[in-house]
């Protein structure tokens, strides 16, 4: 599933929503341009608790 993450902006961001993600159980594919944040192995609720836990808002994308 695809989260939009508009609070994420640089390196930084992507490696600590990378590991947050992975840390949970989960992958994570970022993309710094678009704000996105392709995650799976997680369900939606978990997912997004995870990023709100690593200091991101996010909010499924279509």
């Amino acid at each position: 599933m695809k989260f939009h993450v508009p609070d994420m902006s640089c390196g930084h961001c992507r490696a600590a929503i990378e590991q947050a993600i992975a840390a949970a159980g989960g992958t994570a594919a970022v993309d710094l341009d678009s704000r996105t944040v392709t995650v799976s192995g997680l369900d939606v609720a978990r997912a997004t608790a995870v990023l709100a836990e690593a200091g991101y808002s996010a909010t499924p994308a279509s």
